[in-house]
């Protein structure tokens, strides 16, 4: 009856769900211009198309980010002891399965006695596949310095002026099959660059097309054209983004998926090829060989005839102005490898040699900082990931080196290994241990970690999730970690700590308050130097938020925030910011529109104070900008959709600042205290 309570309000959970992934990731990153579209397509996928319980083998259980290891073992053995499952109340027998987290799964999973089937014919492809056609337009709203009107002389000459328009265009075509088949191709223009001129005459500034099957009995999945590749803990090759320190500690385990479609628009973070995993009974082998062109500085050496080595990678895939447009396919990259992959119940095992090299030498300009980066044409990298599952405890971790001439044997590698339990179905506590040495180099990675790379970091991480009671729980993670070597902006080794505590209390499916704590504290250069000595500080940072988000009826909810930060650091005044925020969501049932609106205050001390915060907004959008200095943003979000196959949105946002003239600098600059935002989407689906 409890569980049963639960099934009219399925269609708000998965908004929630999927924002608060975004959410988890855009707050480690901390960038305005993330693009996750590959994650959050898997968990609207299994929204539509539930997961069978009597079928799954549990891979696509871990594709959802919901589930420990130790849950989804559980299910397994319970299946394995006692048959299929009848009814889906019969998830409340399982030993570390709680209401909360049945809640959570539901929207995503089925049971049913039926077979999924495993021989795909055209008829049926062609029946039940589904067509969709997107177009997006995001015009510039305010005159910005970088267009300016200037004689051709001064553009060439200089770099702050752009090449092309203001406006922002986007389009993709998808063609899927359940999660079997998928074609698509898409197309992007930033802001900036040209459009059928000038460099771009062939259009879009990007494409990207993929031809990807998953499904068979020996070939388990096929990707032509542009794929991601996934192995292990993320420490040897990682082409997508993962989750960091969040307050769920079932994101500190990376969930591998060997291959998939790329359809996002990050135009560095994927591998351009052909990649296949086969597959025989226990044992799986994924091969894959990638060659793209990126965008680098290119320096001829003039003290040998013909030699051209690249000082700089962009990754921005910016080509708005002069120097951006030079640096356009400066380098080719390729990228080779293979993974052996072995699952035998609750054990897997697997290990990966991988192969990255240019047709250039990279030869970066050292700092003390960077010496030990990667320098030359080419690396391998070998690794071997792990994971298993004892009753409660679900131990897993990865060990990668790089492999070379020039390489100590004792050094360049990484290792991460880590445990988590399920004490009782209301305790579960993760512990991990990482060690990644200032010379490892691979280039795609995402471990887990405090920096922005997998190196040069050592560090302990316990967490925890605790059901008090029926209506509360709480959250927390301590981290600590220390840098051996330099970084950018820490001329020393340095070290630092991350604490995080949040309890939550839910009385009801429809309401829910919690809080949150967040101290980091870093190390950082002093701002104080006399120039030749410089020594490094403090810096201590803490966050405050409380969070409450309400169901008034069927058809409004209501979510308010309110946050809070301090730095402290010894060569600058205390700084201080703070977001208030109110949203309201109104979904009539009746209706073929939505509308999401939010109005914000907010008041930072400086930049250094910004703070970060999720926005609703078109499918596959994803907004997460930084509210810094003094002011207030409002936006508004409409959804239509109309002949049944068509869905329209529109959203407009503006930030108004209180104490600024102008808004940015370079050739970003806005004349004037308002910044808005157009953005139109048009989906169609067959």
């Amino acid at each position: 009856m409890v569980l049963l309570s639960y099934v009219n309000v399925f269609a708000q959970d998965r908004n929630e769900i999927i924002q608060q992934r975004i959410e988890f990731i855009s707050e480690q990153v901390q960038s305005e211009n993330l693009d996750l579209t590959n994650i959050i397509e898997q968990l609207n996928f299994y929204f539509d198309h539930p997961i069978n319980l009597n079928a799954t083998s549990g891979e696509e259980l871990e594709e959802l980010y919901l589930l420990t290891g130790v849950q989804i073992n559980d299910l397994l053995l319970h299946r394995k002891a006692y048959g299929k499952f009848i009814s889906i109340y019969e998830l409340q027998s399982l030993n570390y399965w709680d209401l909360q987290v049945i809640q959570l799964i539901l929207p995503f999973v089925r049971v049913d006695d039926r077979l999924d089937q495993l021989h795909i014919t055209w008829k049926e492809a062609m029946k039940q596949g589904k067509f969709e056609q997107y177009v997006r337009y995001q015009p510039m709203t305010e005159a910005k310095a970088g267009y300016a009107a200037v004689p051709d002389s001064v553009q060439q000459a200089s770099n702050n002026y752009y090449y092309g328009n203001g406006d922002r265009y986007y389009t993709r075509f998808r063609y899927t099959y359940k999660t079997n088949i998928s074609v698509g191709v898409t197309a992007e223009k930033d802001a900036g660059e040209q459009f059928f001129k000038g460099t771009q005459k062939q259009g879009f500034d990007f494409y990207s097309g993929h031809a990807f099957f998953k499904g068979g009995k020996y070939v388990k999945a096929l990707a032509i054209g542009d794929f991601q590749i996934q192995i292990g803990q993320g420490l040897n090759l990682w082409s997508s983004y993962a989750f960091g320190k969040t307050a769920d500690l079932t994101t500190m385990k990376r969930t591998a998926i060997p291959i998939r479609a790329y359809t996002s628009v990050d135009e560095s973070r994927f591998l351009r090829g052909v990649a296949a995993d086969f597959g025989y009974r226990n044992w799986s082998v994924l091969l894959f060989a990638s060659q793209k062109k990126m965008d680098g500085v290119t320096v001829s050496d003039s003290s040998y005839d013909d030699l051209e080595f690249v000082s700089t990678i962009d990754l921005t895939g910016l080509h708005r102005t002069t120097s951006e447009i030079a640096k356009k396919n400066g380098i080719t990259e390729r990228i080779m490898g293979a993974n052996v992959r072995y699952v035998n119940g609750a054990l897997r095992w697997g290990t990966a040699l991988v192969h990255q090299g240019y047709d250039k030498p990279y030869n970066k300009n050292i700092q003390y900082y960077n010496q030990f980066d990667f320098r030359g044409t080419q690396f391998t990298s070998l690794s071997s990931d792990y994971s298993y599952v004892f009753r409660n405890v679900n131990v897993f971790g990865e060990v990668s080196k790089v492999l070379g001439p020039e390489t100590d044997a004792q050094k360049a590698w990484a290792m991460v290994h880590a445990a988590m339990m399920s004490l009782d179905p209301k305790f579960s506590i993760g512990l991990l241990y990482r060690n990644y040495q200032k010379d490892y180099q691979t280039l795609y990675n995402a471990g887990f970690s405090e920096g922005s790379n997998t190196q040069n970091e050592e560090g302990t991480y316990a967490a925890l999730k605790w059901k008090l009671a029926s209506a509360w729980s709480i959250n927390a993670y301590v981290d600590l970690f220390k840098f051996p070597w330099m970084k950018y902006g820490v001329d020393a080794p340095s070290n630092g700590h991350e604490i995080l505590i949040q309890p939550i209390y839910k009385p009801s499916k429809t309401f829910e308050i919690y809080g949150r704590f967040r101290q980091q504290l870093r190390q950082k250069n002093s701002r104080d130097s006399d120039g030749t000595v410089t020594e490094i500080e403090d810096v201590l940072q803490r966050n405050y938020r409380l969070n409450m988000s309400c169901v008034l009826n069927e058809f409004i909810s209501l979510k308010t925030r309110l946050e809070y930060v301090t730095i402290n650091r010894a060569s600058n005044t205390p700084e201080k910011g703070m977001l208030f925020s109110q949203d309201l969501i109104f979904k009539p049932k009746s209706r073929p529109y939505d509308l999401s609106l939010r109005f914000a205050l907010f008041d930072t001390d400086s930049y250094d104070t910004r703070i970060y915060t999720f926005e609703s907004n078109a499918l596959y959008v994803f907004a997460v900008p930084a509210y810094y200095y003094q002011g207030s943003r409002a936006y508004v979000v409409l959804r239509y959709s109309f002949w049944r196959s068509c869905d329209l949105w529109i959203k407009y946002g503006v930030f108004l600042y209180e104490n600024r003239s102008t808004i940015s600098s370079g050739p970003e600059q806005i004349a004037g205290n308002k910044k808005s935002d157009l953005l139109i989407q048009l989906r169609i689906s067959l």
